[in-house]
């Protein structure tokens, strides 16, 4: 199951190919994109954390626009590369663990009432520890020849489900916006690793077609990423 339809993803990323054509003639770099949008996403991370929620749901959804136009820039432009798709997909952990890090950083200040602090620093743990889970189990699958991009909480589903909300409406009275948005992401997202373990279970058990034997010449599972450039 996957929340957001392909066909909305395919006609948002058709949106976004004159931006693409136009950074390609300006000879910007797929991998510049991709720095600006781990930095986006630190600078989201900070203003969680200060309780600038509004600039903080509004940059993550700026990542997410920066995440999806470097894929399209390194496609287009003829300029997919193994770094490239590493770089792309070392970042973008870098990224989810600066946010959830500030969010839980901005429940510890007083972000939420008192009695709440300690599940909300939870929830952050599991947000983030499923969240990097979700892309692992994606890319050990990728590594045996399995494409896995099953889930109810892909990456587009977390960046929309926890910029839009808060871009609006701030945390929320005492947070509790904020806090409510983290624990269904990490319900989500863990319901998301089961469901990619018991799809890989499931086609485990078909007949394997013989593969030809290949170097590794990056992490496991990323060598299909060249084609795509981008994680979950």
């Amino acid at each position: 199951m996957i929340v957001i339809p392909q066909k909305a993803r395919d006609g948002f990323g058709k949106l976004l190919d004159p931006l693409a054509l136009r950074l390609i003639r300006l000879h910007v770099r797929p991998n510049l994109i991709t720095t600006l949008g781990t930095l986006v996403i630190v600078a989201s991370a900070v203003a969680f954390a200060l309780g600038r929620a509004h600039w903080g749901g509004l940059l993550l959804l700026l990542s997410g626009l920066c995440d999806m136009v470097d894929g399209r820039v390194a496609r287009r432009g003829g300029m997919v590369t193994t770094f490239g798709a590493f770089f792309d997909s070392t970042l973008d952990r870098v990224g989810e663990a600066a946010l959830f890090s500030g969010i839980a950083i901005y429940f510890l200040r007083g972000g939420v009432a008192p009695g709440r602090v300690t599940l909300a620093v939870a929830a952050c743990i599991v947000a983030l520890t499923a969240s990097l889970l979700v892309s692992y189990t994606r890319a050990r699958a990728e590594g045996l020849g399995l494409s896995v991009k099953v889930g109810i909480a892909q990456r587009a589903e977390r960046v929309l489900l926890l910029g839009a909300p808060t871009m609006f409406f701030g945390a929320g009275n005492r947070g509790a916006l904020l806090f409510w948005i983290v624990v269904v992401l990490a319900l989500a997202t863990t319901v998301t690793v089961v469901q990619r373990v018991l799809y890989v279970a499931r086609v485990a058990r078909e007949p394997a077609m013989p593969r030809p034997p290949r170097s590794r010449d990056t992490l496991p599972g990323h060598a299909p990423a060249l084609q795509t450039r981008k994680g979950p």
